[in-house]
């Protein structure tokens, strides 16, 4: 398998990091950008690379949304070359008020949505992330293949062997995991509902796990709401013994996003056996019953919801028990085959597509 991919060089690895390529997978670079901008500055770079390395008997999966195969896809038109996508995001809600500040939103929003209606109509096979969600936004192509399989592959090191239990009469420990690059998962409005329900005697805390430029600005958030010594940023964690480490030490996970796939955060937390709490956006609502879920954006609702839970050790407990049983879908064992399905039938249909084309 060769990815073709955004690859940033580092001189020293991070600790925990882990070899990607190997044998039977290798990486082909393109130059590195972050943004509309900079992918402006670097474009004609890219379109070379990635018309260069792109050969005619290729099977191709394109990961959308995604600017590499906006590039890509024109000349998989032109040639009618079959191809297949894993939808793995939603730009109507990447675009969504608040999730980004850029001045030309309101466009994107209108314009990302549009495009990739267009690429799931296109494609011989479509693999979703969601088992709904993004299906009905963005449908499959009339009669062709299309099934849903997570990014999300748990092993069995990623599960505790049973739920937990809680007791009252302590201070609870909230968690959330994401990138500060953007505020897709609207920290900002997290930050706010726990000043809301300290306000009211609720004794919570809280441990961001994530980096980025919004760091700065969260930080000061939390110290004007009064709440420097409740808030606690751990930056940037390399491992997934890290992650689970701090997850552990948790209560409730929170993730009131204002737009996700499906959340790896979310799943990796319910394997933990957490108690979460989203927000209504992509896949959350495939994981969490409506009860345990929020309007995206709405600090009260937010709030209400933290001290519901919260001062119910009982619900909570009955929580941990439900997400346990839901992560166990997201065994690696379950989801490959789903993959391995998906890409033997791509290869077919596209070697296919090659031995006719030679005989035309």
């Amino acid at each position: 398998m060769l990815v073709v991919a955004r690859i940033l060089p580092v001189e020293v690895p991070r600790e925990g990091w882990l070899r990607a390529d190997g044998d039977s997978v290798r990486f082909d670079p393109v130059p590195f950008y972050i943004g509309p901008w900079q992918y402006l500055r670097r474009a004609r770079q890219v379109r070379s690379r990635i018309r260069n390395v792109f050969r005619r008997e290729d099977a191709v999966i394109l990961r959308v949304p995604s600017m590499l195969a906006n590039v890509l896809l024109p000349a998989l038109e032109l040639s009618r070359h079959p191809y297949s996508v894993e939808v793995v995001g939603d730009p109507y809600d990447v675009f969504a008020p608040g999730a980004v500040t850029h001045p030309l939103r309101p466009v994107f929003r209108w314009w990302f949505p549009r495009q990739l209606r267009g690429q799931c109509a296109g494609a011989v096979g479509s693999a979703y992330v969601t088992e709904q969600a993004l299906q009905r936004r963005y449908p499959p192509g009339e009669g062709s293949y299309s099934t849903n399989y997570s990014s999300v592959e748990l092993s069995e090191a990623a599960f505790v062997s049973e739920p937990r239990s809680f007791d009252g009469g302590r201070r609870m420990n909230l968690i959330t995991v994401g990138t500060l690059a953007q505020l897709y998962k609207s920290q900002d409005v997290l930050i706010d509902a726990l000043g809301v329900c300290v306000s009211r005697g609720s004794d919570l805390q809280l441990t961001i796990v994530g980096d980025g430029q919004h760091r700065a600005m969260l930080e000061a958030r939390a110290r004007s709401l009064g709440l420097g010594g409740r808030v606690r940023f751990v930056g940037h964690l390399s491992s997934a013994d890290q992650v689970r480490m701090e997850l552990d030490q948790a209560d409730l996970f929170v993730l009131p996003s204002r737009q996700e796939g499906l959340p790896r955060a979310m799943i990796e937390a319910m394997a933990r056996g957490l108690p979460c709490v989203g927000s209504t956006v992509g896949g959350i609502p495939e994981l969490l019953p409506s009860e345990d879920q929020v309007a995206p954006a709405n600090v009260s609702a937010l709030a209400e919801r933290l001290r519901q839970v919260t001062s119910d050790p009982i619900r909570m407990a009955n929580m941990s028990a439900r997400n346990l049983d839901k992560a166990r879908q997201f065994h690696k064992d379950i989801l490959s085959a789903r993959r391995r399905e998906h890409y033997r039938y791509l290869r077919e249909t596209t070697e296919t597509w090659s031995n006719l084309r030679r005989r035309a």
